[in-house]
């Protein structure tokens, strides 16, 4: 049975970061598997992005991405379905009844609400996305909606942690000042990088009126959790995706 971890920012709101636990995809990436680019049967693809769906919205249709790490931005006003999903790597909307869907491995699921205008969002945000600015396009497309950021929460889902996420001198100099903090000294040449902190700092410093990190490495929990990292360091050949959601009630 398909398990959500919920989170008090959003409570009263559906949403879910969903686990593992579950699905009919069997192998290496048994469970709750949600990606497409997994080598996973997509049949039980399917199943699964239904069944984590139904956990958030019954029956409600779930809208997806073509994920490439991007800052880009779909607003929903239309469906669509799995096969002709836009490349982006956020959605938002103020339709009722829809579903918001992003997949992770390690990357950071960030899910928005501002509950008085009616408008969630939901964006991928690895540090890719996260440093060229996918977290404040998110919330610029949903102002545009009519949402006012001191009213916005935003909940950061199942993420690497910093103990998990070795970097090396090359990756901590793309980041100014700003991010020091979010980098530990390591072996020599090397730092812990806390995506999970840079990414709500941003969230901050943009002005989300209420910033919650669920707190769980995705790196750590392979019982609950798919992680890239993970399994390249397991030299495996592939791996399994999660499913974050979010609707407008």
């Amino acid at each position: 049975m398909a398990e959500a971890v919920r989170v008090t920012a959003l409570s009263g709101i559906p949403h879910g970061f969903m686990t593992r636990l579950g699905g009919q995809s069997t192998g290496l990436v048994g469970g709750l598997q949600c990606g497409f680019g997994a080598g996973d049967d997509p049949a039980a693809v399917a199943a699964n992005r239904r069944e984590a769906a139904d956990a958030v919205l019954p029956g409600a249709p779930l809208l997806g991405l073509h994920q490439v790490h991007s800052a880009d931005v779909v607003t929903v006003t239309d469906l669509w379905d799995d096969d002709h999903r836009p490349t982006a790597d956020a959605l938002v909307t103020d339709r009722p009844g829809v579903i918001l869907g992003i997949v992770t491995a390690d990357c950071a699921p960030v899910l928005f609400a501002d509950r008085q205008a009616g408008i969630a969002g939901a964006a991928h945000a690895g540090w890719r996305g996260a440093h060229s600015g996918v977290l404040e396009a998110t919330l610029e497309a949903m102002e545009r909606l009519g949402a006012r950021r001191p009213r916005m929460v935003a909940a950061i889902g199942p993420t690497i942690a910093q103990a998990s996420y070795e970097v090396d001198d090359a990756f901590r100099d793309q980041f100014g000042p700003s991010a020091e903090k979010c980098f530990a000294p390591g072996k020599p040449g090397h730092w812990q990088f806390d995506l999970p902190a840079y990414v709500a700092g941003r969230l901050r410093q943009a002005g989300v009126g209420a910033v919650e990190d669920c707190a769980l490495d995705t790196y750590a929990l392979p019982e609950q959790f798919y992680s890239f990292r993970r399994a390249t360091h397991r030299a495996e050949p592939n791996y399994g995706r999660q499913l974050s959601l979010i609707a407008v009630a």
